[in-house]
C-alpha cells in the first residue's frame, strides 16, 4: 500500500524543512513535494497524486487562501490543513479556510526555535503528524482507496497518537455500531453538550442553523482549537446560525438558548446547581493531547445534571468524549452522534457509536432534527 502523500507549501525554507523532517521521519508518510508559494502548490498538484497538503496562508506569488480552492479543484478528495501563526488576523483566515473546504488547522511555529524548547518539539510533531495521518487515511478512503490493518499508520500511534497513557488509540473507527435504545420516555435534559475536533467548526455551524432556537436549555461546546482561534469561532456561529454564543470566562452563568464555547489553552467544566450552574475554566494537564478536551466537560455534567444531560460528538480524530460520554450515559444521560459518511474524520463519534453508548448516529444533517424532537416530547 502507498504511503500517505504529503506536499509542504510555505516560503519559509526553515519551516519547510523543519515539517518534512518530522514527516519523513514517520511510518507511512512521505513528503512528495516541498514548494515556496500557492502557484507552484498548484501546478506540482496537478502533475501528481497527493493526499495531505500543509499550506501556508502568508505567502507571496500567491497566498494560501487564493491557492485553495483551486488545489480542491485539481484534487478534490485531497485534505488541507491550514498552517498558521497565532495572530487574530491569521485566526479569522484560518476559519475562512475552513469555510473554504479545508479540512483542518495547525498552528505553525514561526521558525525552529519556536519548537525547541523543553515539550516543544514533541508537542508541535504530535499536533503536525496526528493531523496528517487522521486526514491521510480519511483522504484515501475518499478516493476510494482504503489503507489496510497492516498499514503502518492505520493502527496508527507511530507517531503517539492518541492520549499519552493509551498509545495504541486508533485515529479512526471503524467497525459495526452498536445502538442503545432510544430514550423516547426520558426526562427533559437540562443541558446539551457538544464536542467535535477536525470538520468540527463547520459542523457546528450546521449543526446550530439546523437546530431549533427557542430550545429552552443552555448549551455548551468544547471544539479542539487553540486561543483566538475559538474567539473567531464564537463570533462566526452567532454570525452565521441564529444562536448567540459566547467564548466562555470563569463564573460565567449557564443561559437556556445561549452557547457557551471552551476557550482556548482551558479545560471547561460546569459546577453548581442544576438552576445555578455556573462555567469554572482550568487549566490542568491536557487530556487525549488536547486542552481544551471534551471528557472535562462532560464528566464534570454529571454530578451537577445527572440523568438529565444530552451530548452530541461530532466529527474528529481519536476519542476525546468516550470517557466521560460513558459517565453520561452510566448515569441515564443520552448521547447521539454523527454517522461515518458525513464527518470530516470518524474518529470522536466513531468511538463511541461503536462503543454502545449511543442511542444515535445520524448525518450531520439530521442531527439538529433529532435533538430538537428528542428535547420537545420529553417527559418533563
Amino acid at each position: 500500500m502507498r504511503d500517505i502523500a504529503v506536499m509542504v507549501v510555505d516560503d519559509s525554507l526553515v519551516i519547510r524543512g523543519l515539517i518534512s523532517r518530522m514527516i519523513k521521519g514517520t511510518p507511512g508518510l512521505e513528503v512528495v513535494a516541498s514548494v515556496a508559494d500557492g502557484a507552484q502548490a498548484v501546478k506540482q498538484i496537478e502533475k501528481m497524486d497527493v493526499d495531505v497538503v500543509i499550506l501556508d496562508i502568508e505567502m507571496p506569488v500567491m497566498d494560501g487562501l487564493t491557492a485553495l480552492p483551486k488545489l480542491l479543484k485539481a484534487r478534490p478528495n485531497v485534505k488541507i490543513i491550514m498552517a498558521s501563526t497565532l495572530t487574530g488576523p491569521n485566526a479569522e483566515a484560518s476559519m475562512k479556510a475552513l469555510s473554504l473546504g479545508a479540512a483542518d488547522y495547525i498552528p505553525k511555529p514561526s521558525s525552529s526555535k519556536d519548537v525547541s524548547g523543553v515539550g516543544g518539539s514533541d508537542a508541535f510533531r504530535h499536533e503536525l503528524i496526528t493531523k496528517v495521518q487522521g486526514l491521510g487515511i480519511a483522504a484515501k478512503r475518499a478516493a476510494g482507496r482504503p489503507i489496510e490493518d497492516s498499514h503502518p499508520v492505520s493502527l496508527s500511534a507511530r507517531a503517539g497518537a492518541g492520549s499519552a497513557d493509551e498509545p495504541g488509540k486508533k485515529l479512526l473507527y471503524s467497525g459495526p455500531v452498536k445502538l442503545q435504545a432510544a430514550k423516547t420516555m426520558a426526562r427533559r435534559p437540562r443541558i446539551l453538550a457538544v464536542g467535535s475536533s477536525t470538520g468540527g467548526p463547520q459542523a457546528l455551524m450546521t449543526f446550530f442553523s439546523g437546530l431549533q432556537k427557542n430550545i429552552g436549555i443552555p448549551i455548551i461546546v468544547t471544539q479542539h482549537m487553540p486561543p483566538k482561534f475559538t474567539t473567531m469561532l464564537a463570533q462566526h456561529i452567532t454570525t452565521k446560525t441564529g444562536f448567540e454564543c459566547f467564548e466562555a470566562e470563569d463564573g460565567m452563568a449557564l443561559v437556556p438558548g445561549k452557547i457557551i464555547l471552551a476557550p482556548g489553552d482551558f479545560h471547561m467544566e460546569i459546577v453548581g446547581a442544576p438552576g445555578a450552574a455556573k462555567v469554572k475554566l482550568n487549566q490542568s494537564a491536557p487530556e487525549n493531547f488536547c486542552r481544551p478536551a471534551v471528557d472535562p466537560m462532560l464528566r464534570s455534567l454529571v454530578p451537577v445534571f445527572g440523568d438529565r444531560v444530552l451530548s452530541v460528538i461530532l466529527t474528529g480524530m481519536g476519542s476525546d468524549g468516550l470517557k466521560g460520554g460513558r459517565l453520561i450515559v452510566d448515569a441515564g444521560g443520552e448521547m447521539i452522534a454523527q454517522d461515518e459518511a458525513s464527518s470530516v474524520v470518524w474518529g470522536m463519534p466513531g468511538a463511541v457509536a461503536t462503543a454502545g453508548i449511543c442511542t444515535q448516529v445520524l448525518p450531520l444533517n439530521d442531527l439538529p432534527g433529532y435533538v430538537t424532537e428528542r428535547i420537545a416530547k420529553a417527559m418533563p
